[in-house]
């Protein structure tokens, strides 16, 4: 080798060695670039789970298809239905898009409100002609229906060109990444998969034949001939249908909201709900329709009777309201002794169904929902013990 080749092939490895200094540097300048500069966003694995953006003052990285969960936000109980979502929207950098259904008379309240987030959403306004004949002619039972209450068995008609959904009611906060919940796997022909009452991790300390909440008899009357007929076990474990996943293409080939209708109906004429039964009027046609052919979500993703006190039931079947009264002077309400602090911690999602709710004046973990409620701009809504304080 000459004397000049042996310069080329030099003068080549410095030009390489320069090059790689040169990149070296250009990659130590531009990290030292983005920690002088606080506006900017890292990307990948640096940006925060569960990153609190309304706060940081920079927007979370939303990735991957929409998921859709429809919540219900009737007027009293519009902070409700706001707390609930801003808490799946802090827990997750999933693509949500809230579907809330409300009232017409509630529309301007509630845009006020969701003016003040950047919750990513869709307002859908029902209409309660649609359940005309569907629901008891009676005075005193029609007065205590809440027409939004039957917005789940209309899922398919609120998201048309929804392939899955989640359906929540208001009185929840989510904990964990709800897209967890929504990739639970649905067995082939189910279209919708729930919590069952018997073996979740919210049937502890149920006081049993207490009202039998946790099984199908705590619900449907069996003396009835339209339910005997249908050959259902009376035993059966009870769900609740607060929280569940559909598969909407199946709820539609199964055409499950016309089998909810129909049951709807017939129970407008023939009374076949149970005597004991107390607010849950659209879990009995749920029941019928589902039985035994739903797939089962993760006990921890519907943590409920958060708002209810072991011994409810017992008040719920002998109808004494004074034993509320008892129960709440005693500071006996909730289901404080039902559930220590860590398991609340690690539940994915807490339902407060029963009559104790986090915004009322008597609530256990009221401070889990404090944590995610934001204020009403328009000052119509206050939770009671606030409002109660402050006067």
């Amino acid at each position: 080798m000459t004397v000049r080749r042996v310069n080329v092939v030099i003068l080549v490895l410095l030009a390489i060695a320069f090059l790689i200094i040169l990149h070296r540097n250009l990659l130590n300048l531009n990290d030292f670039l983005k920690q002088e500069n606080p506006d900017s966003v890292p990307d990948g694995p640096m940006v925060l789970p569960f990153e609190t953006d309304l706060l940081s003052g920079h927007k979370v990285i939303r990735t991957g298809d929409e998921i859709p969960v429809l919540i219900t936000a009737p007027e009293e109980r519009l902070g409700a239905a706001v707390t609930a979502m801003n808490s799946i929207y802090r827990n997750s950098k999933a693509n949500v898009v809230f579907n809330i259904v409300t009232l017409n008379e509630s529309v301007v309240h509630l845009r006020t409100w969701l003016s003040k987030t950047d919750l990513k959403h869709k307002i859908i306004i029902f209409d309660p002609k649609i359940l005309a004949g569907k629901i008891s002619n009676d005075p005193q039972k029609e007065a205590a229906v809440k027409p939004l209450t039957f917005a789940r068995f209309y899922m398919p008609v609120f998201l048309p060109d929804a392939e899955k959904a989640i359906y929540l009611d208001d009185d929840v906060i989510v904990q964990g990444d709800i897209r967890d919940l929504f990739d639970t796997s649905l067995k082939f022909g189910h279209a919708a998969a729930f919590s069952e009452d018997c073996d979740s991790s919210s049937s502890k300390g149920m006081v049993r034949g207490a009202g039998n909440q946790n099984s199908y008899i705590g619900f449907l009357d069996f003396k009835k001939e339209a339910i005997k007929k249908l050959g259902m076990r009376a035993n059966t474990c009870s769900f609740n249908p607060g929280v569940f996943v559909a598969n909407l293409t199946e709820w539609k080939q199964q055409n499950i909201t016309s089998q909810l209708e129909l049951w709807m109906e017939h129970n407008a004429k023939e009374d076949l709900y149970s005597k004991t039964l107390a607010d849950s009027i659209t879990t009995p046609p749920m029941l019928i329709v589902f039985y035994k052919h739903h797939s089962n979500i993760d006990p921890m993703w519907h943590v409920r009777h958060l708002g209810k006190e072991v011994i409810e039931a017992l008040v719920h079947k002998c109808k004494a309201a004074f034993l509320i009264l008892i129960l709440t002077f005693l500071g006996a309400t909730g289901a404080g002794n039902r559930y220590s602090a860590q398991f609340v911690k690690a539940a994915k999602l807490l339902h407060w169904n029963g009559h104790y709710k986090p915004w009322g004046r008597t609530s256990s973990f009221s401070d889990i929902w404090d944590k995610w409620y934001i204020p009403d701009p328009t000052g119509k809504f206050h939770t009671i013990r606030r409002h109660t304080e402050e006067k």
